[in-house]
């Protein structure tokens, strides 16, 4: 402990002392990884770094899983024992078939500082997938040392790309094998930073990826997009062909049809009515799809069987679609489009060109909306899967006016200051999703209690609701309540003072930070449309109201105005957020901008009672 510097201390939970990985190249179809870490563990925090966990499958082999506690002092107290290491199934609750495991071994200590030593060795036949390598991958972790050595027959070209690596490979040639050599050294932990970029786009580390690469009999060449596409292209030669029956329902159902767009909807109605989701992970079937006669035999499939399968019904009605793969998730990072590998693929979709359009199909949903993608996969770019290879496409890129809410809300106050709240709010797009969630997942009691968690209102119940689903390009979903809220307004002698944004107020101001490292990133475009009238209570007139408030930044506007007229005010607020990626020298003016918006929706306007 006293040999870690102050400075690797500093907001660190655990300190890596050393992680070296050697990843030995033995051909195109055959590798070994070595793994050999040491983590002092600092904190209870940082006991979660006390742990080993290795993959493995019918393709990759653990041949060694060690592990060594030391005290304070440098002292062995424990070696790991086989009853010490869990062996467990990686399935995920969804999972059908799977033959993934894990083992998985952590160390505890009743004093801390104690540090933990773990050395793992895997043999993998799985020659699509190279090691990526970021040994500082967790908040609060420091790093002391780490070096990544590949060795490679000299007759295969390795493919890498190094991320903020201060210092580029070390390459030399001895007979026939290369080493490549990477260090990092003295690295600070890493710490939260609103608004920040994924983890795995920030830290320092080098993407590997093959060249030429066998798995399970298959052979492929991933130095381009278009050559990765071309070996997906061999998993999936065959697979698309239909058993007769289905393909006389689908030419039914689609016959009276004269418009493209509506015959691939009636195929993706039929694709939901009649096939579930159920995850398939075994050997290469983790990349290739069942063929379609199986899937309709069965009626269920993963993402690369279904999404295969409405290819081949499509397929059946001469429509032409593309197999797509593509990094899933409503945080996930995009792809390196500068270096063409598996890394961030994990899940596939279907893409159908029509005229002056593109729709995309997400197969495994039963009741996504026909061609919406959202914040699953839309905004980002993706593999399609053509008959010339592979090509990258960007996906349904999400605009403010895509992501609208727009709400009304009529509110009748009484003398008390308590009120009456009718409210009709319309989601549409990415805004939409959570209330969709609510309504295709929960019942009607269910739905209750997860909007009394959304609901931005200091004190209230709900005398009423009801969700309403559109399907659409751009689905919405309309909520309609009925509150009983108290204390809408606070009175003080003859006069009540009224937050006109009542349900709508935003409170999120990022906190300050000093020297800002990553760059802003806000995921989702939107805009918040909100028109509340008040009906004033007998009696009271209006003594003030704040002036209209304008806000413009490169981050969105904002816009609030007040209209009055006898016993009647009504409040007209409008705020616009664009997506993007904004430098780290803004990040004062983002905080400013929101700052302001708070502020903005905290102004209050004056009722007074002028007797009856």
């Amino acid at each position: 402990m006293s040999t870690i510097s102050e400075t690797l201390k500093k907001d660190a939970h655990a300190v890596i002392r050393l992680h070296e990985t050697i990843f030995t190249i033995k051909s195109v179809g055959e590798a070994v990884e070595r793994t050999h870490y040491v983590i002092t563990i600092l904190d209870e925090q940082g006991e979660a770094m006390a742990r080993n966990f290795q993959y493995y499958d019918k393709m990759n082999r653990i041949t060694e899983f060690d592990g060594i506690l030391y005290d304070a002092l440098g002292s062995k107290v424990k070696t790991l024992k086989k009853t010490d290491i869990r062996d467990i199934s990686a399935a995920d609750g969804f999972s059908l078939y799977t033959d993934m495991k894990f083992k998985i071994a952590s160390f505890t200590y009743a004093q801390y500082p104690y540090t933990v030593e773990f050395t793992s060795e895997v043999v993998t036949t799985n020659l699509m997938y190279y090691p990526q390598w970021f040994p500082q991958n967790d908040e609060d972790v420091s790093l002391e040392k780490a070096t990544l050595t590949v060795l490679c027959p000299k007759n295969i070209t390795l493919r890498y790309k190094e991320q903020k690596m201060s210092s580029p490979a070390q390459v030399q040639t001895t007979g026939e094998v290369s080493t490549y050599k990477w260090t990092l050294e003295n690295l600070p932990a890493l710490t939260d930073e609103p608004n920040a970029p994924s983890n795995n786009e920030i830290i320092s580390g080098v993407y590997l990826s093959p060249s030429d690469f066998e798995v399970s009999g298959y052979k492929g060449n991933m130095t381009s997009w278009e050559n990765l596409g071309r070996f997906q292209s061999t998993l999936l030669a065959g697979r698309d062909e239909l058993p007769e029956n289905v393909k006389q329902q689908i030419t039914q159902i689609t016959a009276k049809e004269t418009n493209k767009i509506d015959k691939i909807k009636k195929v993706y109605e039929y694709l939901q009515a009649n096939t579930r989701y159920v995850s398939i992970q075994m050997g290469i079937g983790g990349w290739q799809p069942f063929d379609a006669k199986t899937v309709a035999q069965n009626g269920y499939g993963d993402c690369k069987a279904l999404s295969n399968y409405t290819k081949a019904m499509l397929k059946a009605i001469g429509i032409e679609s593309y197999y797509t793969i593509i990094g899933a998730g409503p945080t996930q990072s995009d792809l390196l489009i500068d270096f063409s590998s598996r890394v961030n693929f994990n899940h596939a979709i279907l893409c159908v060109p029509v005229e002056k359009d593109t729709i995309w199909l997400e197969c495994t949903s039963q009741t996504n909306p026909f061609g919406y993608q959202g914040s699953f996969t839309g905004n980002r770019h993706a593999l399609l899967i053509t008959p010339d290879g592979g090509k990258l496409v960007k996906t349904t890129q999400y605009t403010a006016k895509d992501n609208l809410a727009s709400r009304k809300v009529l509110i009748n106050l009484d003398v008390n200051g308590d009120a009456n709240v009718e409210a009709l709010s319309t989601y549409y797009g990415e805004q939409q999703e959570d209330l969709s969630y609510i309504l295709n997942t929960k019942n009607q009691e269910e739905q209750k209690k997860a909007l009394y968690k959304k609901i931005n209102v200091p004190s209230y119940e709900i005398n009423q609701f009801s969700l309403t689903e559109k399907k659409a390009r751009i689905p919405s979903v309309t909520e309609k309540l009925s509150l009983t809220v108290r204390k809408c307004g606070s009175k003080s002698g003859t006069r009540m003072f009224i937050t006109p944004n009542v349900m709508n107020a935003s409170s999120y101001i990022p906190p300050k930070t000093e020297n800002r490292k990553n760059e802003i990133v806000l995921r989702m475009a939107y805009q918040d449309i909100d028109t509340v009238i008040y009906q004033l209570p007998k009696g009271y007139g209006i003594e003030f109201v704040p002036e209209t408030i304008k806000i413009e930044s490169k981050f969105g506007t904002y816009q609030s105005s007040l209209q009055t007229k006898e016993g009647e005010i009504t409040y007209i607020r409008s705020v616009t957020v664009n997506r993007g990626k904004y430098p780290a020298s803004a990040y004062n003016e983002w905080v400013d901008f929101r700052k302001k918006i708070v502020k903005a929706d905290k102004t209050q306007m004056v009722l007074v009672n002028k007797g009856s």
